[in-house]
């Protein structure tokens, strides 16, 4: 079959049908009532298997973000990024081993009630200032991402596409709630996974001289690199830097984010939970490896064929260094009609079911932590949907217009992975500290998460500023190791005002008060 040089009316058909099914899921739920009630809505009423709880944890890994920006990160460089994904089965086993039992025997929905009952108030309204920004983040920039191959397409403003987008996705979270997200979740992850497996299939085929042509290109380029492995190199994106960020940010989804924490209430059981979680884990590292090697592909490709390249493509590479629009423009002119409906209509549902999931969450918390913490503890069943409605309401407006700002990021995955770690990691840090310290009180968890604050905040000035800040007090370290100093500082500090200021009763053991 000849390669396809624009969007046909099969395309248009494959994504009309494939939205609508999507669209449907939600539809379905509602209908037959098991999203109108604030259980339902928000954990499924518990009743899920770990197959489809599974699939979901790793469509959310395997977002838009994953299908565009990764063979993007391979392209312009190498499988340096791979290493975040060899991290995932480390922490997946803390994970399974500690925090799953740990939120399913308290049987809440919020993953920062039980911060509450540690430290107080404070420290649950800090958890979720944190989490609800790292949300509206991440909404953004799924929707940026999913807007370029549409943009590539259609030729429309990207910022118009990521607002239709928005509103899209708006309509669909406030009818499906959480049970529909998991379930088109499941479905996005089996589709996208048969896309990226048959781009790879068209691209061996593709190769003027056969398949081998690909290796010994991204062999003499040294595309398959993970980067060095010096110890010691802290200033560039070394194997040890991306593993040790990998373990961390993983902790940190694993451990304290509300997306997963929610996958694990709707399990119909604790090791259905730990089944999801390990399916979904182990399922991502050999799919991440898939749209690697799409990037290096891609670059193989384009060195045998650069004429194939369109100049504005390459001018974006060469002014921005990133290669987060290769992908998108081999989609729409490569590849045959109906394949390049199909994979448009993957990366728009991808990007529809990641963004439900933290509309969802964040939705979620501010019912839990705000509005029937401080505003309305007695709310009805009614008082509360209303306000999920409202609050989803919000939220994707607030995501839609950081969507619209990413178009100034010259890399989103890099922006992504540095904005994770500037709000997780104060997060991670306070919860760690909760676990680790059955004696740790309040002055050891202030003291440390002003101190980790502080750090955070030094670690990222160069991100935020760049060349505003002085060369005297500019970090030295690689945007990545954000996440890990500011957890280790939190957890230290943390621990040493502990040891100097909280009492231990005489048989060696914390005080009784003390202890969750």
């Amino acid at each position: 079959m000849a390669p396809g040089t624009h969007f046909t009316w099969l395309d248009l058909i494959v994504l009309i049908v494939y939205f609508a099914g999507t669209m449907g899921i939600g539809a379905y739920f509602y209908l037959t009532g098991k999203s109108r009630d604030t259980e339902g809505y928000t954990a499924a009423g518990r009743s899920l298997g770990g197959i489809v709880v599974g699939l979901s944890i790793m469509a959310t890994y395997l977002s838009s973000i994953s299908f565009l920006a990764l063979p993007g990160a391979a392209f312009i460089g190498n499988w340096n990024r791979f290493v975040f994904s060899l991290a995932l089965p480390f922490a997946a086993f803390i994970a399974v081993k500690y925090f799953v039992p740990y939120y399913r025997s308290r049987k809440e929905v919020s993953a920062y009630h039980h911060i509450e009952t540690r430290f107080g108030p404070w420290a649950r309204l800090y958890m979720d200032v944190c989490y609800l920004l790292m949300q509206i983040g991440r909404m953004g920039s799924v929707m940026f991402l999913m807007a370029l191959p549409l943009h590539a397409l259609l030729g429309w403003p990207v910022p118009l596409i990521v607002i239709v987008t928005g509103i899209t996705v708006i309509v669909y979270s406030l009818f499906g709630g959480i049970i529909a997200v998991i379930w088109a979740d499941a479905i996005q992850s089996v589709v996208l996974m048969a896309g990226a497996l048959l781009c790879v299939l068209l691209m061996l085929f593709h190769m003027p001289e056969g398949a081998g042509q690909i290796f010994e290109i991204a062999r003499e380029h040294d595309k398959f690199s993970l980067g060095s492995f010096n110890p010691f190199e802290f200033t560039a994106v070394t194997f040890w830097v991306v593993f040790i960020y990998g373990i961390f940010i993983n902790l940190n989804n694993f451990g304290i984010d509300q997306n997963y924490v929610q996958r694990y209430a709707a399990a119909r059981s604790v090791p259905e939970a730990a089944k999801s979680l390990w399916l979904g884990a182990l399922l991502y590292v050999p799919v991440s490896a898939v749209f690697f090697f799409i990037g290096t592909s891609l670059f193989a490709y384009y060195t045998a064929h650069p004429e194939a390249l369109a100049p504005e493509i390459v001018e974006r590479i060469e002014v921005q260094g990133t290669g987060d629009y290769v992908f998108p423009f081999y989609i729409v002119t490569q590849l045959p009609s109906g394949i390049t409906g199909l994979l448009i209509a993957a990366i728009f549902a991808a990007a529809m079911s990641t963004v439900s999931t933290s509309l969802n969450s964040s939705a979620t918390i501010l019912l839990t932590d705000v509005y029937r913490r401080y505003w309305k503890r007695d709310a009805t069943e009614r008082e509360s949907m209303v306000f999920l409605y409202g609050s989803t309401l919000v939220c994707g407006i607030l995501g839609t217009l950081v969507g619209v700002a990413m178009m100034r990021a010259e890399g989103v995955l890099d922006t992504w992975w540095e904005i994770q770690g500037i709000f997780a990691g104060g997060m991670l840090g306070l919860f760690l500290l909760g676990m680790v310290s059955r004696r740790a009180q309040n002055p050891g968890a202030i003291a440390g998460v002003v101190a980790g604050v502080l750090m955070i905040a030094w670690l990222s000035l160069p991100s935020l500023l760049g060349d505003a800040v002085p060369e005297a007090i500019r970090n030295p370290l690689h945007g990545n190791l954000t996440i890990v100093l500011g957890t280790a500082t939190i957890l230290v500090v943390g621990l040493l005002v502990t040891s100097i200021s909280a009492p231990r009763s005489s048989e060696g053991k914390p005080p009784e008060e003390d202890r969750t």
